[in-house]
Formats: structure tokens, C-alpha cells, sequence
């Protein structure tokens, strides 16, 4: 088996898709039960060996740094690379070029959450001697990518050729990208993979249908993600035991409160007398009122619920 021992976590998106939960949390560190979603990402990578991780960031960095003190994650140190002005995707691998140097790396979406097998992704790309090599799935959300022969010979129909799958936001490169992208520029990477496949670019890919695969593009999403979970959902990578607890050991529930359903209590949170959560995801630092009645909520950090309140975001 072939190994690559970096990778590139991108974390700089703005999540408006998934607003106002990411109005004051940068999407890649909203709570999926008890963990970050990002956390998710780093646990695939260092189960996969990775030993260097880049994480790209724009708005609300400093809550990166609250949620991972000394920058560090179950013991790999986490380079934090702040884009001021967003460089996209393209923008944000040229940005950090002399940080990766010539070995090849992995991209990772930081608001992705899956089990997708990844070590087919790295042999094929070694094995091949690829430039890239994109992780495809039918996500069912487009078909952008047309691949024939293990090959990537189109994207988004820029030469024509229809798609038969979607990129699944992770990659491996080599550092023949950095001849590619201009530097200091906000650009994607897309436009940049088709102006390389005219010009023979070896792009390849790899059919990554097995396991779970969410994009969290909407609450609903959000939600389904915790009842896979609750159903029994749990990547294999993950090594805490503590992660999917419903309530967190350090949340403060008054005896007469009533959790059900798919309903989850964050760190330091506090559930008044009479309260009643059906369905319902609180955020660490919240507060829930005496006799609220919370059914299908969203409960945001360190915010107060009181009332009667169904399938709103607070």
C-alpha cells in the first residue's frame, strides 16, 4: 500500500448554505452530537497515517483555536493558515505551496462527513503516477465529472463530454498543481483541472460509492446525519468512546426535564424543570428555560430557549 504522509483540510468556506447555524460558528466546527464536524475529517486522515495536516482558514478564526487548544488533535499538531480575503479552493493550495513542498498531499473538505475507504484513492494515484486523482461518487447532487478508462476527461462539460459523477471533495496532488495556479488569486480548482486535461494533464480517479458520504447542505441534512448516528451509525476511525453520548456528562438536567427522540444536550449546557426537547440539538453553552418546549430545534452556543417553540433555529 502506498502512503502520503500530509494533507490539506479546507476549512475556509463561509457555510451560507447552512445559515444561521454558521453565523457565529464557521460550519466546519458545528457540533455533530458531542464532536466538531472537522474533527471528523483530521480522525479519516490520521487513522489513513497522515502526519501533517494544513487547515485553512477565513472567518472566525479565533474559534479554531478555542476548539483545538495548542492547536493540536489527539496528539498531531493542526497548521491553522488564515486567508484574510477567501482564495477558494485553487487560491488556498497555491497559498500554502512552500508549506507542502514536492511530496504529494491530500485535500480534504473540512464540512465533509464520511467513511469512504481512502486508501484505493492513494494506490491508484501512486500507482498510476497521476498528477491528481479525484474521489468520486454519485453523490445524486450533480454529475459534473466525466470518467472513462480511469481517467477524468471532462469537467462541468467544459469539453463536452457529458458527467456520469460527482467530485466526493477529496483529492490527491502533486506538486505539478503549483505550476498551475496563479498566485495570491481567489480561483477554483475546477477550471483549472479542465484547462489541464486539454493540455494532458494525467487527472484520474477512483469510484468511491461504498459508505456514508454527507454534504450537511441544509438543516435537514444536519438532522439526518443524527439520526444515522443514533441508528447506529459510527466510522471506524474514530477512536473516542464518549463522542455520541445524547448528553454531555458536563450538561445539567433537572430531574423533571424530558429528552426524546433525536434530541442531543451539549457541553455546559443547563435544562430547566418541566423542560421538554423531541428532536431537538442543543449547542454547547445553552440554556433551556423552565417548561420550554422545544420540538425539532436548533438550539445555537450559548443561547437562552424559553416558550413553546417547533422547527426553528435559536
Amino acid at each position: 500500500m502506498g502512503k502520503i504522509s500530509q494533507a490539506f483540510v479546507l476549512g475556509a468556506g463561509l457555510g451560507t448554505r447552512l445559515r444561521p447555524l454558521t453565523e457565529e460558528l464557521p460550519k466546519p466546527l458545528v457540533p455533530i452530537f458531542q464532536k466538531p464536524l472537522i474533527t471528523f475529517a483530521l480522525d479519516h486522515l490520521i487513522d489513513l497515517g497522515i502526519q501533517k495536516i494544513f487547515i485553512n482558514t477565513h472567518r472566525l478564526p479565533e474559534t479554531f483555536a478555542a476548539a483545538f487548544p495548542g492547536n493540536r488533535h489527539r496528539d498531531i499538531e493542526l497548521r491553522f493558515v488564515n486567508e484574510p480575503i477567501l482564495l477558494e479552493t485553487g487560491g488556498g493550495i497555491k497559498n500554502i505551496e512552500a508549506q507542502l513542498g514536492t511530496d504529494p498531499f491530500i485535500t480534504y473538505s473540512g464540512d465533509l462527513l464520511t467513511d469512504v475507504p481512502l486508501q484505493p484513492l492513494i494506490d491508484e494515484h501512486l500507482d498510476r503516477g497521476n498528477d491528481v486523482t479525484l474521489a468520486l461518487r454519485q453523490t445524486h447532487l450533480a454529475s459534473a465529472i466525466a470518467f472513462r478508462d480511469r481517467r477524468v476527461v471532462d469537467i462541468s462539460g467544459r469539453h463536452g463530454i457529458p458527467g456520469n459523477f460527482d467530485f466526493a471533495n477529496i483529492a490527491v496532488w502533486d506538486s505539478a498543481i503549483f505550476n498551475r495556479i496563479p498566485p495570491a488569486q481567489k480561483v477554483s480548482f475546477i477550471p483549472i483541472l479542465g484547462e489541464w486535461i486539454s493540455q494532458g494533464g494525467k487527472i484520474g480517479g477512483v469510484v468511491l460509492d461504498k459508505g456514508e458520504w454527507f454534504n450537511l447542505g441544509s438543516r435537514a441534512e444536519y438532522f439526518d446525519v443524527h439520526w444515522k448516528i443514533l441508528d447506529g451509525w459510527q466510522p471506524s476511525y474514530i477512536k473516542e468512546t464518549e463522542w455520541k453520548l445524547p448528553v454531555h456528562p458536563s450538561a445539567v438536567l433537572d430531574p423533571s426535564a424530558t429528552i426524546r427522540g433525536c434530541s442531543v444536550v451539549g457541553k455546559d449546557c443547563r435544562v430547566g424543570a418541566g423542560a421538554c426537547l423531541q428532536d431537538t440539538i442543543i449547542w454547547p453553552g445553552s440554556q433551556i428555560a423552565s417548561n420550554a418546549e422545544l420540538f425539532g430545534c436548533i438550539v445555537r452556543a450559548r443561547k437562552t430557549a424559553t416558550g413553546i417553540h417547533r422547527d426553528i433555529d435559536i
